[in-house]
């Protein structure tokens, strides 16, 4: 098996991360530095699950091209996690190396909603919090109209956020920072970074807030090496998130 250098792991991360959420990080400061130059960041808001075309079936079909197209990062990561070997024989599989596979489908789903659970009521606090203190915009999960097809669309929507950033942030960039020498702490926190900085173009809060899952994630993951539990919580808060607002959010008074 060839063992890749450190310079040219160091160039595939960077790679990986141009095309996924290093970018999403980069615009999330660059939108938050606009909202702040506009208004006080409470008056801002942001929009999670937007419209695309106000012709049903291009609206459709453009939410579907996004969820494909922001998988194929998480594609290529798998390619770059898989041993590869002369031909006859076999590299171990990046989906068992991750984790992300259904090897123990009972005990990743009750992980995975513990996780929901310990993550998602606190977020709810945080979120109030923020806003109180000015340092949140309004968060607007889905602004898609309503058409037979909106509820799953929101649920692929949920599910690809789950593994894009899971398999990218915990997985793969824990592997690739412990084979630069990192420790398994400062990994943490670089993994949590990164995952708080994505999520600033909704402000302060939901970095802080995010952050905070990303050191409670990455450390779970040290622990069990299986990302599925945590693509299984995420996709659950994410679902709650969209699914409800796109439900109830009216009835409520939000949006």
């Amino acid at each position: 098996m060839l063992v890749p250098s450190r310079r040219r792991l160091r160039i595939e991360v960077w790679i990986v991360l141009g095309l996924s959420l290093g970018q999403s990080a980069v615009y999330s400061v660059v939108q938050l530095l606009d909202k702040l130059t506009r208004a006080p960041l409470a008056e801002g808001t942001s929009t999670l699950n937007r419209s695309q075309s106000s012709r049903e079936y291009f609206d459709l079909t453009y939410q579907l091209l996004d969820i494909v197209f922001a998988l194929v990062p998480v594609v290529l990561v798998i390619y770059f996690l898989t041993e590869h070997r002369p031909a006859g024989e076999s590299g171990a599989s990046a989906f068992r190396k991750l984790g992300f596979n259904f090897a123990r489908p009972g005990k990743d789903l009750l992980q995975g909603l513990g996780l929901a659970a310990l993550i998602g009521i606190p977020s709810l606090g945080l979120y109030a919090a923020g806003r109180a203190l000015g340092i949140t915009t309004a968060i607007i999960p889905s602004a898609l109209d309503a058409f037979w097809w909106t509820i799953p669309v929101l649920i692929l929507s949920a599910v690809r956020h789950g593994i894009v950033e899971e398999v990218i942030v915990v997985g793969y960039l824990l592997d690739r920072l412990g084979k630069f020498g990192w420790s398994v702490p400062l990994a943490i926190f670089a993994s949590s970074m990164l995952r708080g900085s994505y999520h600033l173009y909704q402000g302060f809060g939901p970095f802080l807030g995010n952050a905070v899952m990303g050191v409670v994630f990455a450390w779970i993951y040290t622990r069990t090496r299986r990302v599925m539990p945590l693509v299984i919580a995420h996709a659950l808060l994410d679902i709650v998130a969209f699914v409800g607002f796109s439900l109830f959010g009216k009835a409520i008074g939000l949006g």
